[in-house]
């Protein structure tokens, strides 16, 4: 193939012609392709793959992690064990394409590796690695560990995904009509095009649409703004400049801001995260304007066929010998790591995602006493697996797994399990009852594994946040704790409401459900398949933002 007179290599749907460069730091594609760490990555890898299904002329750019994030290992008391193990990955194409970025005041080499679009049904896809013998050590070592903790590699990730992305178009001469930032990481592709178009702000807008993912100011990235220039994050653009277009009073860059400064247009990733945007950030002058997309899964990847067409057929039978033996094939991973033998007839409750302290992966464990009791019902028995990766630095994260390993040590229907990557989070999703969920309101953007988890027949039980408030109905087909004025709690009132409000769903309604009434628990997960599958799915997704973004024009440039 001819990279440097690329061409989307199949025909495309005159409704998508609009021409799209999209850029993200992770891209959760397949099992065997480890260059993602959680939410952002599923829900990019699965847009990916809606760009294929609906013949969109969209291309995506990332990096090729060469230690992925990192492999979820155990030490010797079944403790978490960050390991980095270099990746290899034949199915890859070298597209013969080198060529230098400034970086730090100094020329780094990017070599250029292609997916075709038939290895995993996504769009074309382009990855990034400055791994290469003409580089010194360091600069190497950029595209090494996804989200590094050391600030200044992070930076140079940030340029080599921004400023190296749009490079890359500039050396294939693919002209795009729109860049899409999928959160803030590829910046600096903005100001690549700020210089190509000598200074002209408006020119860059007409390109530049930006998706945030972060509902609170303080997780959103800001870094010393003297170390971003001296990283030459900027292009050449004197501080001075850069601070007329971010326009905050302090010496950090804020990268979120400058992005919703630069864009056309940009988006939250849920209607209540739209919401909580927009009220976040209109006291900024000159930002462009948020509307809300919700985030989706695929369908077609996650989704359970066989169990589909038994709810589809009403065939209580089948559907729920499909559920046990789903169940029984993640059992064996459960047995495999733990050494506990679940049992198929039993409840079955999973919390599975990113550790992250808002995420409150413990939270049942708040009251000792009650969870114990849960553990040891004897009317209604439950099974409870934990699995999920914390930031390898995130200490208090590991601590919080940790916590649960050694919990999980006194009970046999309690596990923990490592490895939580695409292949690990669908068994979980096919082989539990419940999808358990609760981030602590209003923190989480959109939180996607829930709509997966329903793809397979797993009914959600959730803090009212995200995705959920456009989904749930109580009771049909799903479970949420009900919505209060959090905004007038305390942490320590707000984290005991929900304790309490999930502890007497699960007991008075859930638990019940389940085992006296096993007809209506199949209608909630029926209900619950039904409701997900076209409204959550990320075909669904991915035309909402070529119809409200890509193609928007009503801004006054």
């Amino acid at each position: 193939m001819d990279f440097k007179n690329f061409k989307i290599p199949f025909s495309i749907n005159p409704q998508y012609s609009t021409k799209v460069a999209y850029f993200s730091m992770e891209f959760a594609i397949e099992q065997v392709l480890k260059i993602y760490s959680g939410g952002l990555g599923f829900l990019a890898g699965s847009h990916m793959r809606s760009a294929y299904n609906l013949k969109q002329d969209l291309i995506g750019i990332g990096i090729l992690w060469k230690f992925g994030y990192y492999d979820q290992a155990r030490n010797h008391d079944q403790t978490l064990q960050p390991v980095w193990t270099k990746k290899m990955y034949s199915f890859l194409e070298d597209t013969g394409i080198k060529f230098q970025i400034e970086i730090h005041s100094a020329p780094v080499w990017v070599k250029v590796w292609y997916l075709d679009p038939e290895i995993f049904n996504t769009a074309p896809m382009f990855f990034l690695s400055t791994d290469v013998p003409e580089n010194d050590h360091i600069s190497k070592t950029i595209c090494h560990r996804l989200y590094d903790a050391n600030e200044s590699t992070k930076l140079a990730q940030y340029i080599l995904l921004g400023k190296g992305g749009a490079r890359l178009l500039d050396e294939m001469n693919i002209e795009r009509d729109t860049y899409h930032l999928n959160e803030a990481h590829g910046l600096p592709a903005a100001f690549h095009l700020l210089k190509k178009y000598n200074g002209d702000l408006n020119k860059v807008r007409e390109k530049l649409v930006f998706t945030t993912h972060t509902p609170e100011e303080a997780g959103n990235e800001k870094h010393n703004l003297k170390l971003c220039y001296d990283m030459s994050y900027f292009s050449g653009f004197s501080m001075e400049e850069v601070k007329c277009i971010e326009g905050a009073d302090d010496d950090r860059f804020n990268h979120s801001l400058c992005a919703l400064k630069m864009a056309k247009i940009a988006n939250g990733v849920s209607k209540l995260h739209g919401t909580v945007s927009r009220a976040m950030w209109n006291k900024y002058p000159g930002i462009c304007e948020i509307k809300s997309i919700t985030n989706a899964q695929e369908f077609k990847y996650w989704a359970d066929k066989r169990l589909y067409n038994a709810k589809d057929e009403n065939d209580e039978t089948v559907f729920d010998y499909r559920k046990k033996h789903l169940k029984r094939r993640l059992f064996k991973i459960v047995a495999d790591q733990t050494g506990n033998l679940f049992n198929p007839n039993i409840f079955t409750i999973v919390w599975a995602r990113r550790f992250a302290g808002y995420k409150r992966a413990d939270m049942l464990l708040h009251d000792k006493e009650r969870f114990y009791r849960l553990l040891n019902h004897p009317q209604y028995p439950v099974q409870i697996i934990w699995a999920g990766k914390p930031y390898p630095m995130d200490y208090s994260a590991i601590s919080t797994f940790n916590t649960l390993v050694e919990e999980s040590k006194n009970h046999k229907n309690m596990a923990v399990l490592t490895g939580y990557e695409l292949s690990l989070s669908k068994s979980l999703k096919q082989g539990s009852d419940l999808w358990l969920n609760n981030p602590r309101v209003p923190r989480e953007a959109s939180g996607t594994s829930g709509m997966t988890a329903a793809m397979n027949g797993s009914v959600n039980l959730s803090t009212d946040d995200g995705w959920i408030p456009e989904f749930a109905k109580h009771g049909e087909n799903s479970f949420v704790v009900p919505k209060v004025d959090y905004l007038n709690m305390s942490i320590y009132e707000q984290d005991n409401y929900d304790l309490n409000a999930l502890y007497e769903i699960l007991e008075n309604e859930i638990l019940p459900t389940y085992y006296d009434n096993i007809n209506k628990w199949r209608k909630i997960q029926y209900n619950s398949m039904n409701d997900v599958k076209d409204q959550f799915n990320s075909d669904r997704m991915a035309d909402e933002y070529y119809k409200e973004l890509y193609t928007y024009s009503g801004i006054e440039l």
